[in-house]
């Protein structure tokens, strides 16, 4: 029995495991896509991801494998899994067999059904609301609601002027301008404040008499909320209603043109939490293409410096290009936008898929030196390597799965999501990735006669 397990052993070492670190490899360097992104949080992601399947390999290779040798030596255990074992090969020998008569016809409809998805997703929203991906029965929700209508808004932007004294009689002038202006014909601005309305409050509006003196002789937490004890530095605050993130896009177009049409003698900065929190959900929900281009890039590349073969190593990109088209036209089947979570499902996609679709043309490289039959070849590796792949995809499914239940919206829409990426991942490695071996196997063996005979 230890001869046994020792046999299994190596023999899982040796080939095994070389392709586990193939795949490992590409995917480590798909998901470095995730730096491409400007937001440090998905950086931390990408990294993260990275090191949890570098983790796991090592554990896999010097922990999970000494363990079941231990195990399968000291502890022998007879089962009889040959029946079971056929009867599930057997099912996905035949779908597979059923693939390769119709592989033209497959493939058609994958390639079309990506391109159909990747134009609709050309069009797909992005959702960011931050109050949009909470819990929406949150206390906190609602009580910041109820603010909004009783105070008018919660949202703010900021106007920073910057000199070396605000309060000359010209500075003040073109801050007073603005501000009238921002208020008369900026819409969606429902009030202004600023060091002028605190003049006004005490009875001052001639420019010429707001100066050192009189500010002295106000509240220093007051006047600090306006200008600093330089008066180098003072601010109008502007409460802003609602917009949806492309009204407030519009709105901070108009008010940037305003200010770049004014002369002044103090530089201008427009900021806000507001502004930031538009500008970090833009990044974090753009660019989601670039990610998986240069993603399927660096997979190709290493896989093309591993195998030296071109044909090795674009074919187990094949399958995830088209995935990425898929995933697009779910999330329109689904009516989802795209959030910060989602617009990273590409780098996932290329880390599952790619893991299974390097797993499987591994194995039919080693049953393609066994016979002479192309379609046979094919047939073998899938069903030889069917239990581990759909084991693997289940697990992770099952993880992911429990996002599903979260009360936050941006959560469950990315188990959801991810839940899908893997049936499809799943789909195109048993439909599409044999369709693409045929074709590919049979123009290489052609390739191959005239040097043979």
């Amino acid at each position: 029995m230890e001869n046994k397990s020792k046999k299994a052993l190596i023999i899982t070492v040796k080939k095994m495991v070389p392709a586990v670190m193939i795949a490992l490899i590409a995917t480590a360097l798909g998901l470095l896509s995730l730096y491409r992104s400007k937001v440090p949080m998905i950086n931390d992601f990408g990294s993260m991801l990275t090191i949890g399947i570098v983790a796991a390999f090592i554990i896999a290779v010097l922990i999970f494998l000494p363990f079941l040798y231990i195990r399968d030596t000291n502890f022998p255990k007879k089962e009889n899994l040959k029946t079971k074992k056929e009867k599930s090969n057997k099912v996905i020998y035949k779908i597979v067999g059923f693939v390769i008569k119709i592989k033209y016809v497959i493939l058609a409809v994958a390639v079309i059904l990506a391109v159909l998805g990747i134009y609709v997703d050309q069009s797909a929203e992005a959702e960011t609301n931050l109050e949009n991906f909470m819990p929406q029965d949150s206390e906190a929700l609602a009580d910041i609601r109820e603010l909004r209508n009783i105070i008018g808004s919660t949202e703010q932007i900021a106007i920073i002027f910057e000199g070396e004294n605000i309060l000359t009689q010209n500075n003040l002038d073109s801050i007073a301008l603005i501000e009238n202006d921002i208020n008369l014909n900026m819409q969606g601005v429902i009030e202004t404040s600023s060091v002028i309305k605190l003049f006004n409050q005490i009875g001052i509006s001639d420019t010429s008499l707001m100066n050192e003196v009189t500010l002295a002789n106000l509240p220093n937490d007051q006047r600090k909320l306006f200008i600093n004890d330089a008066y180098s530095k003072t601010v109008i605050n502007i409460s802003i209603a609602e917009m949806s993130d492309q009204e407030f896009t519009d709105f901070m177009n108009v008010l940037d043109a305003y200010i770049a049409s004014q002369t002044l003698d103090m530089d201008v900065t427009i900021t806000g939490q507001s502004v930031i929190d538009n500008e970090m959900m833009i990044a974090l929900t753009t660019g989601r293409y670039e990610i998986t281009i240069i993603g399927l890039v660096l997979i190709f590349l290493s896989l093309l410096i591993i195998y030296r073969k071109f044909y090795r190593a674009i074919l187990p990109i094949i399958p995830i290009i088209l995935i990425v088209g898929w995933s697009g036209g779910m999330m329109a089947i689904f009516n989802m936008s795209y959030t910060p979570l989602t617009a990273t499902l590409g780098a996932l996609i290329m880390g599952i898929g790619t893991e299974f679709t390097i797993l499987i043309t591994e194995r039919f490289e080693e049953e393609k030196l066994k016979t002479d039959n192309r379609n046979k070849a094919i047939k073998v590796a899938l069903s030889k390597m069917s239990n581990p792949i759909l084991v693997s995809a289940l697990t992770t499914m099952g993880g992911f799965s429990a996002l599903i239940f979260s009360d936050f919206i941006i959560l469950s829409n990315f188990g959801i999501m991810t839940l899908v990426n893997l049936s499809l991942a799943l789909l195109s490695t048993i439909l599409v990735l044999p369709a693409v071996l045929a074709i590919t196997f049979k123009k290489e063996a052609k390739e191959k006669t005239p040097l043979a005979s």
